[in-house]
């Protein structure tokens, strides 16, 4: 059995030098801690008492200030916070964990630890290590007190021998001389079973089946008795002409600081302290997993960042469906390697909560929001807790697949270099009415706007003095189309909206009464709608020319029309002029990252399509200058960016890696350039770190994504941007609404704008090219109902205008009441039939108002 196994070991060691693929052929550069990696560890001294608390027994106080204490148990590294306001206390692990009959093994440990961390090995394989099994128990956590709060420091593993300190062969007469004659008939019994004699070969070997718990404890114990040394492992491995060689201990090293911030608890995992073996690299970090859960008999619910929000009710048994995970951010276009495509909402928000009956816990990710997931789950799957939780990517891992005459081998292939940034969370604690999502929400909102993370408020309507909401419209310039001369194929550009044919909707739009329209223009330069990359742009004579556009912009300025002309800065495309291997992302593999178009009749992506290509962070500096320098004489005021607020990508180009987190930064600073050239953006998606730079947002997220574990659909983003940056979801024409009753009563629910996208062209134009998608768009079908549609949402909205979205609460099922900044409230009612509420009939699909101001 020994034979194959060495023979595939050495092909993979091989191979992996070949590629260059593995961890440990990446050597330090799969760690840049290693070398500092101690594997020894010194336990501290013990913490010294601040203060007591008879409501937190067993727990050191060692933190406080008018609004929290903060308690450490020392055993275990566990925290309590205690919130003053109120007398909650929030443990990091459940106290009755032990009692806990759903849980075991591994998941009965997890309850007791504060850090898992998810490693591979060479074979790309996953394994985990938490602070409790394999910290704690060996007494390797020590805690000290630092200037700002708290650090406990956790070494994972240890030294201890295992089996591959043993040799796995040995010649018969040596191990007969050199290990049994040393024995008495128990140790010799303990080798029989540790070694198989290979009577063909006359060699002893080992047997990992056998080589476990009390057996291999007994077996080194055995070997150290017989004076089996160092030296000796060396002998039989030449001897036997094995490749064995003996790997470097699975050692990781990290720490935690706690520090109290007025109502915050402030969690970092500094990325200085965090250590482990180039053989063994960290893929996650997940911190604090059960803070504040909620038992089996405990009532409450889980705040998931899900799209709009949603919540997850605690003990909810839909236990048959997955449990929840998504990336803060959305997918890295680097990473994703399948064709499937899922039609979900995505995390704009880095945030996440608890909602108990005794008050609320809301988690703000404040660094390393860009490699986070947001993780929950309900009681009964894996024990009998409610808990949700973040986690951090460390280091990557891809698959590198070399190609052989007869076969195919896929090796693992990893980040070469960990992101740069600690990790940070904020945690606070709620109490009466703000343990709730709205308040939630709220305490979010004066977060984000007391640290920058939102642009100045905008000035409030009023019943005295009503402002307009938006009608935000998106209008198609350009396509290309594939046309034929004489059987030989070419890419022509066709005509959907000209900027006078625009000007020509822009008119009828308000001769039907429709108002503070906002138009992003897509489609206007560079060869159309899926143009080529803004090194240079060449406004399209096929539409009207520069001249156009600045007639377009001089109109739109006298009509008080805002002009977004729409670019993308992180996709190219369409590849000419393009250089694919020099601008393209990489992905681990080392192969451009390419992105494929949906095909809806397959519901997946489809390789038959040319694809788009992720552009190089390194590069979007370089289009963001050229894009400002040739837009600004058309003096448009506004730019719409369709992937720079609501797309996040990496670039694993080996030796010149760009992770998230840097990546983030540059699309920071890209944001701050266009700010400066004092240009309105209206941006799609509107990502956390975009929202400060952003008048607009349009494809907001107005759902969730409707998980099965999840019970209720909130406004939780709505709540956070409204009154600071106007937003609308999908156009309605290309939205998955069938009702305009149902798109108003949603509209007037989440405060946001209506939104409509049009071309001027018939719709058979777009017949038989890539954007078949665009089947519904001509104007004329539509600019009458998006009238009557404006009228009757803006005569509600008008009054609440740049008003915060205050309060929201389910009064029945399909009824929903929304409460605004100036008191107005909307009842809107989606069922079929009239309901009653709050004492007043609201008819079906339809609403009512409350709290005017006479």
């Amino acid at each position: 059995m020994r034979k194959p196994l060495i023979m595939l070991l050495s092909i993979l060691f091989s191979m992996s030098v070949l590629a260059g693929c593995s961890a440990s052929s990446s050597g330090s550069q799969a760690s840049g801690h290693e070398p500092n990696l101690e594997v020894s560890f010194t336990e501290g001294s013990a913490l010294k008492s601040a203060f007591t608390d008879s409501g937190v027994s067993g727990m050191t106080g060692v933190l406080e200030n008018a609004q929290l204490r903060l308690f450490m148990d020392e055993a275990t590294g566990g925290i309590a916070v205690k919130n003053l306001s109120d007398g909650t206390v929030w443990y990091s692990n459940p106290l009755d964990r032990e009692a806990d009959a759903k849980a075991s093994g591994d998941n009965k440990d997890l309850l007791s630890a504060q850090l898992k961390l998810d490693f591979y090995n060479n074979l790309g394989q996953v394994s985990s290590v938490n602070s409790y099994t394999d910290s704690v128990a060996h007494k390797q956590m020590k805690m000290e007190l630092t200037p700002e709060g708290v650090k406990v420091f956790y070494q994972f593993g240890t030294t201890a021998a295992t089996a591959e300190d043993l040799p796995m062969k040995m010649g018969k007469e040596r191990f007969e001389e050199k290990i049994m004659s040393k024995m008495d008939k128990t140790g010799q019994r303990t080798m029989k079973i540790a070694y198989t004699f290979d009577e063909e070969n006359g060699v002893y070997t080992r047997n990992d089946e056998a080589l476990k718990g009390l057996q291999l404890e007994r077996t080194l114990k055995g070997f150290e008795k017989a004076g089996y040394t160092e030296e000796d492992l060396q002998q039989d491995i030449a001897e036997n002409k094995l490749s064995q060689t003996k790997p470097a201990p699975r050692i990781f090293q990290l720490a935690i600081e706690y520090a109290l911030d007025g109502d915050q608890l402030v969690v970092k995992v500094p990325a200085a302290d965090i250590r482990y073996p180039a053989d063994y690299p960290v893929n996650d970090i997940s911190l604090l997993s059960f803070l504040g859960a909620g038992g089996s008999k405990d009532s409450g619910s889980i705040l998931v960042p899900d799209g709009s929000g949603a919540l997850i009710h605690f003990n909810n048994g839909k236990i048959r469906y997955p449990a929840y995970k998504q990336a803060v951010y959305g997918v890295d276009g680097t990473m994703e390697t399948t064709d499937a495509y899922a039609q979900q909402q995505e995390v704009k928000l880095p945030v996440f909560g608890l909602i108990r009956e005794e008050g609320a816990m809301l988690g703000i990710i404040e660094q390393g929001a860009s490699l986070a997931t947001i993780n929950a789950d309900t009681s009964g799957r894996l024990n009998g807790y409610n808990y949700v939780y973040p986690s951090f990517t460390l280091i990557a891992k891809g698959d590198l697949t070399l190609t052989s005459s007869d076969q195919n081998r896929t090796l693992p292939k990893f980040q070469q270099e960990p992101p740069k940034t600690d990790y940070v969370v904020r945690y606070a604690f709620l109490s009466g009415a703000e343990a709730s999502y709205p308040g939630m929400a709220r305490y979010y909102q004066s977060y984000l706007a007391e640290h920058g993370g939102l642009p100045e408020a905008q000035p409030a309507a009023s019943a005295e003095a009503p402002v307009n909401t938006p009608f935000y419209l998106e209008l198609v310039g350009g396509i290309t189309k594939t046309k034929h001369v004489l059987g030989i194929p070419y890419q022509s550009l066709e005509a959907l909206t000209t900027f006078e044919e625009a000007q020509s909707i822009l008119e009828q739009m308000k001769q039907r009464g429709i108002d503070h329209i906002k138009l992003k223009y897509a489609g206007w330069f560079n060869r159309g709608l899926d143009h080529k990359v803004p090194d240079r742009l060449s406004v399209d004579q096929a539409i009207g020319g520069s001249k156009g556009l600045n007639r377009l912009a001089a109109y739109a300025k006298e009509q008080d029309i805002q002009l977004f002309p729409d670019v993308a800065l992180l996709r190219a495309n369409q590849t000419s002029g393009f250089r694919i291997n020099q601008k393209a992302s990489r992905m681990l593999s080392e192969i451009p990252a390419a992105v494929y178009p949906y095909n809806m009749a397959l519901n997946r992506r489809d390789r038959s399509f040319t694809p788009a290509y992720i552009i190089s962070p390194s590069r979007i500096g370089g289009y963001v200058d050229a894009t400002l320098k040739e837009i600004a004489p058309f003096q448009t005021g506004g730019i719409s960016l369709r992937d720079m607020a609501d797309q996040l990508n990496s670039d694993f180009r080996k030796n010149q890696e760009i992770d998230r987190s840097a990546s983030e930064q540059i699309s920071v600073q890209s944001l701050e350039k266009i700010t400066g050239q004092s240009l309105r953006i209206l941006a799609d998606g509107g990502n956390a770190y975009a929202l400060p730079y952003l008048s607009d947002i349009t494809d907001a997220p107005v759902s969730s994504s409707r998980f099965k574990l999840e019970d209720e659909e909130i406004p939780f983003y709505p709540m956070v941007v409204r009154g600071y940056v106007n937003y609308t979801g999908k156009p309605y024409n290309l939205s998955t609404f069938t009702n305009p009753r149902q798109y108003i009563l949603k509209s007037l629910e989440y405060g946001s704008g209506i939104y409509y996208e049009w071309m001027y062209a018939p719709n058979y134009k777009v017949k038989d090219t890539d954007y078949d998608n665009l089947y519904a768009v001509n104007y004329e079908q539509w600019i009458n109902q998006a009238a009557d549609m404006y009228t009757e949402v803006n005569g509600v909205m008008k009054n609440v205008q740049n008003q915060r979205l205050t309060g929201h609460e389910k009064l029945a099922d399909g009824v929903y009441k929304s409460t605004y900044g100036n008191g107005m409230s909307v009842i809107v009612n989606y069922n079929k039939t009239a309901v009653l509420a709050e004492g007043r009939t609201v008819e079906a699909e339809s609403y009512i108002t409350g709290g005017e101001q006479s």
